[in-house]
């Protein structure tokens, strides 16, 4: 009997045919798979970072504890530990989504990673959402740890959860946009120094332990105006006062987020 032959493209004539004969399929994955890869791969980065992490979760947890356990700063009537975990868990998105992402993605940017990722088929929109999507995965570590820790002060949130969702999603959006413009458009030591500042400028004057309302009334008309702001008190007025939707905190994060994540889009250079 003679030996049937493989003629498929590709192959060498005269192998033998049968299983594990595979014809090759050039091109790039689905845009999906792609993104979703990314994704994994940012979030095993941002786990892996233990400078990271000491921004993100440590910092936030101990200023919880801090000031709920210890009465430094007047948060007015009321348990301090229902005034502040509203608060921190804005800081806790602010520091995932803009500090942390706006240092990493700078160094990748001086490092040469995001040069070699230009020329892959990953388009610059698709990689803004994987880290995107990344911050969110580490926020719900966070969210989930301040809470307890939280409820093990005494909390006793209100409102709707769903509400509270949507506050954190818009947050991260608004935060990650502008935290990839600053990486996209300075220089990494200038990205580590400017994202440092802000975030310690915007934890004592973004409402997140101090009230606004403890400023003089032209800062705090400007305060106001900031994500952290309209985070935080979107965020306390649904958790500690059971509010319904807080439209015009979620209008301001709104707009930050377009704004950010367009100036992202047009501005970030990949080298």
């Amino acid at each position: 009997m003679t030996a049937r032959t493989n003629t498929t493209p590709g192959v060498p004539v005269g192998a033998p045919a049968g299983r594990g004969t595979h014809t090759p399929r050039p091109g790039s994955a689905p845009l999906a798979r792609m993104i979703a890869s990314q994704a994994a791969l940012e979030t095993r980065m941002l786990l892996r970072n233990g400078e990271q992490l000491l921004l993100t979760v440590i910092i936030p947890a101990l200023l919880l504890a801090l000031f709920s356990s210890v009465d430094i700063v007047d948060t007015g009537a009321g348990e301090p530990v229902d005034f502040l975990a509203p608060g921190v868990l804005a800081l806790a998105v602010m520091s995932t989504a803009f500090t942390g992402q706006a240092i990493a993605t700078g160094f990748e940017r001086r490092y040469g990673v995001l040069k070699r990722l230009a020329v892959s088929p990953l388009p610059r929109w698709g990689l803004m959402t994987a880290k995107t999507l990344s911050v969110l995965v580490v926020e719900v570590l966070q969210v989930a740890l301040l809470t307890a820790i939280a409820f093990g002060l005494g909390w006793s949130p209100e409102g709707s959860p769903l509400t509270v969702l949507l506050l954190l999603v818009l947050g991260t959006a608004a935060f990650s946009g502008l935290g990839l413009l600053m990486a996209g458009t300075l220089k990494a030591e200038a990205t580590l120094a400017a994202a440092n500042l802000v975030f310690l400028l915007l934890l004592v004057g973004g409402g997140v332990v101090v009230p606004l309302d403890r400023f003089p009334e032209a800062a705090r008309a400007v305060l106001e105006l900031l994500p952290i702001a309209a985070l935080s008190d979107g965020l306390r007025d649904v958790l500690r006062d059971g509010a319904g939707m807080p439209w015009a905190d979620l209008g301001t994060l709104t707009v930050w987020a377009v704004l950010g994540l367009g100036a992202a889009a047009r501005f970030f250079r990949w080298e």
